[in-house]
């Protein structure tokens, strides 16, 4: 519960409204003057107050004028028996969180207090964590060595530093499932001069059309059944920062013409209000779907894909991130065995083998959550195959070359040989070249080369 100063000179009203407020659980202390409150605040820091217009030796306006040269953030409720929209407008302009019109309703002081504080809680830890996503949002939380990732990097930061008087143009992030394209967008902010506004993110495929246009947009009171408040839409609390659109290919069409307005001129409309509202936002969006084929397909609006691909981004799978398996596996063991409490654990030879053979269609999602299951199931400080419920080749208990792959392997291994040989033959013996032709990364190759027995020898042109 929250502690409370009541500054009015009415005291029969200050000391109902103080034990109407014990009643619920809150400290309440009381002041009969401004200065008397100043000086209360001062000394016991409430979390909120509340204060009369008038007073005897000051009106409000300079009392919260005091309160807020100590605390910009204690939730103020002016409480005045003149209301009018010229005083509300000064009380809001001096700091004045939200102003009540005399005989008050004490449920409803309550209620606003408590609302009030919420949101100051609220924002307290949004601010902690923001500090957090700071440090683990910029481009050295992008892990990795392989040249792929390199580029990746190299493409944020020239995206992230774009920047101009008005509205942005967009970022199109593209990638499969489970390759991070949320901590690229993630980068794109904090690595911008945005970095100190808000980044806000929304799943377009967690939450139903109809619902949505509201979460974006905001609505006005009544403007529809449910409609009881007015509520400020996602654009606008972005507002100076960065819109994250996660599943932009979920979106239903109408509102994707109403996003694509916003994307043109930077304005918006609430539902059930008649005024535009300017905003500055950048909205990076992200799919792992093949929006052209949207278009053909009549899902997906052809002129918001183009404006949305002004700047794109690929994020590469782990399969063409050449070398990077074993640096995430090792980052998230150290993670996973820190967080359970769990000794230095360590991967064995043939489980870096698996690992590396492995063709990880969930990506970096799919190793992360293989490493969590590993170190919770580990007895001991090596994670083994037997760790790892993973596919296994056919002949990994075998050395290589002990075994002639095509009289004692099956038709899929003499195929897979097959293949290999024609990759190398083509890219003339060039191991980076034909892991870049078969898509997979060249550790993958070079240990298929070696299952095959094809290491170190020289394909036939």
């Amino acid at each position: 519960m929250a502690s409370i100063l009541i500054i009015d000179d009415e005291a029969i009203l200050a000391k109902n409204a103080a034990r109407f407020l014990e009643k619920g659980g809150h400290g309440v202390m009381t002041a009969g003057t401004g200065r008397e409150g100043l000086r209360i605040f001062s000394e016991f820091r409430p979390d909120a107050v509340v204060l009369d217009y008038r007073l005897p030796d000051m009106d409000g306006l300079g009392v919260i004028a005091g309160i807020r040269a100590e605390d910009a953030q204690v939730p103020i409720i002016m409480i005045t028996g003149h209301g009018s929209i010229e005083l509300a407008v000064e009380a809001m302009k001096a700091g004045a969180n939200d102003l009540l019109t005399k005989p008050v309703a004490l449920g409803e002081l309550r209620q606003r207090i408590g609302q009030l504080t919420q949101r100051q809680r609220e924002s307290s830890r949004l601010q902690y964590y923001e500090a957090r996503e700071r440090e683990g949002s910029q481009l050295d939380a992008i892990l990795g060595d392989s040249p792929a990732v390199a580029e990746l990097r190299s493409r944020i930061g020239r995206i992230a530093g774009v920047e101009g008087v008005d509205t942005l143009p967009p970022v199109l992030i593209i990638g499969e499932t489970g390759t991070g394209k949320e901590l690229v967008a993630r980068a794109c902010h904090f690595c911008s001069p945005r970095r100190d506004k808000p980044f806000v993110e929304v799943n377009c495929a967690a939450i139903p059309p109809n619902l949505l246009e509201s979460e974006l947009f905001g609505h006005e009171r009544g403007a529809f059944t449910d409609a009881r408040e007015r509520k400020l839409g996602l654009l606008e609390a972005a507002d100076g920062g960065t819109l994250f659109l996660d599943e932009i290919g979920e979106m239903d069409r109408g509102l994707q013409a109403k996003l694509l307005k916003v994307l043109e001129d930077g304005r918006l409309r609430r539902l059930g209000s008649v005024h535009e509202r300017q905003v500055n936002v950048r909205i990076v969006a992200a799919t792992n779907q093949d929006l052209e084929k949207h278009i053909q397909q009549g899902l997906f609006r052809a002129d918001l894909y183009f404006r949305l691909r002004v700047l794109q981004i690929h994020v590469p799978t782990l399969r063409q991130r050449d070398g990077d398996v074993l640096i995430l596996t090792r980052h998230f063991l150290a993670d996973f065995a820190r967080r359970y409490r769990k000794g230095p654990l360590h991967l064995s030879a043939a489980a870096e083998r698996l690992l590396l053979a492995h063709d990880w269609p969930g990506n970096v999602r799919e190793l992360r959550n293989l490493m969590e299951q590993a170190v919770l199931l580990a007895v001991g400080e090596q994670i083994t195959p037997d760790d790892l419920p993973l596919a296994r080749p056919r002949h990994e208990s075998v050395a290589p070359g002990s075994l002639p792959p095509d009289d004692g392997g099956s038709a899929l291994d003499r195929i897979e040989r097959d293949v290999l040989v024609q990759a190398l033959s083509e890219a003339q013996g060039n191991v980076s070249q034909a892991a870049r032709r078969l898509g997979i990364s060249r550790d993958t190759l070079r240990y298929r080369m070696e299952k095959h027995s094809l290491a170190g020898k020289r394909p036939p042109l």
